[in-house]
């Protein structure tokens, strides 16, 4: 079933403009990462304070985010699952304080509904679930009841296995098939379409050629009229393109460029939301990008 692009992303208190042909907004929205976490893959114990993560929050919106995304459990290949009472200490006052400090929609990164109720309670406006809300099975009356925006990803397994020799016959059409179950499951359990948002997965169970061929055929999931959001900030695809490039590893800088242009091309296929690290960088390349394509 192909569905018209859609305009808005509706959230909890809000309706967000999308990038859409004769809108005002041509880029995608750009989502900052508030890693609040010891261990994740990028930037694990730089944030992993109250402070320290409120300021990098602040920094963000600084540089231009859209949304800002807050964690309190890394999902890196092979990390352990983190108490929902330890991840609710680490994410609360975050969550508040950048509410409070900010006029920007703060998204929810978990697959608890404990957390996300809190988190909503607190002022969150969206739930971002890597699980595709099928890990906790309260997570979608949560959902449905604080009327938040909700983004639903696919994964191959879970952290601890997904990247244990990842396998598809096809991985856009997969992908597809799994993002349009889970947007009608989601709509048949009473939340509005209008409030949905998709995500592939990058990373997620997915080696590096699956990685490549999902941003190439980004656009494919443009059909399923839902935002579709990408998370591809420095993921090991983009380390080891750039690798092959230049024969040695990639500095974090030079990840972040090639993030950077990815985003790019994530948004000459339509895509309407980033959710990556650098933030300033990320915005004006989209900024110019947008003005010159």
């Amino acid at each position: 079933m192909t569905l018209p692009l859609p305009t808005h992303w509706q959230i909890r208190t809000r309706a967000i403009e999308l990038p859409h042909p004769g809108g005002s907004l041509r880029r995608p929205l750009v989502m900052g990462i508030v890693n609040v976490t010891p261990d994740s893959f990028s930037d694990g114990g730089r944030h992993a304070d109250i402070e320290a993560a409120v300021a990098h929050g602040l920094q963000l919106v600084g540089e231009g985010a859209d949304i800002l995304d807050v964690g309190g459990e890394s999902t890196r290949p092979f990390s352990e699952p983190v108490a929902a009472a330890e991840e609710l200490r680490r994410v609360a006052e975050v969550v508040r304080r950048l509410v409070a400090e900010t006029g920007v929609p703060v998204s929810i990164d978990t697959s608890k509904a404990v957390v996300a109720a809190r988190a909503l309670d607190l002022g969150a406006e969206i739930i971002n679930d890597v699980t595709g809300l099928e890990g906790d099975p309260d997570m979608i009356q949560v959902a449905r009841k604080s009327g938040a925006g909700i983004c639903a990803m696919h994964m191959q397994g879970n952290p601890m296995t997904m990247q244990i020799e990842p396998r598809y016959d096809d991985v856009v059409a997969e992908v597809h098939g799994y993002l349009a179950a889970r947007r009608d499951a989601l709509a048949a359990a009473g939340i509005p379409l209008a409030r949905i948002c998709l995500d592939p997965g990058i990373g997620f169970g997915k080696s590096h050629a699956h990685n490549l061929t999902l941003m190439a055929h980004a656009g494919r999931f443009l059909d399923l009229g839902v935002p579709i959001l990408v998370g591809h900030s420095r993921k090991g695809f983009i380390g080891r393109s750039i690798e092959r490039a230049l024969g040695r590893p990639a500095t974090e800088a030079e990840r972040d460029g090639g993030t950077a242009g990815a985003a790019c091309g994530l948004a000459a296929h339509g895509i309407q939301i980033v959710r990556v690290h650098a933030v300033g960088l990320v915005r004006s390349a989209l900024e110019l990008f947008s003005a010159t394509a």
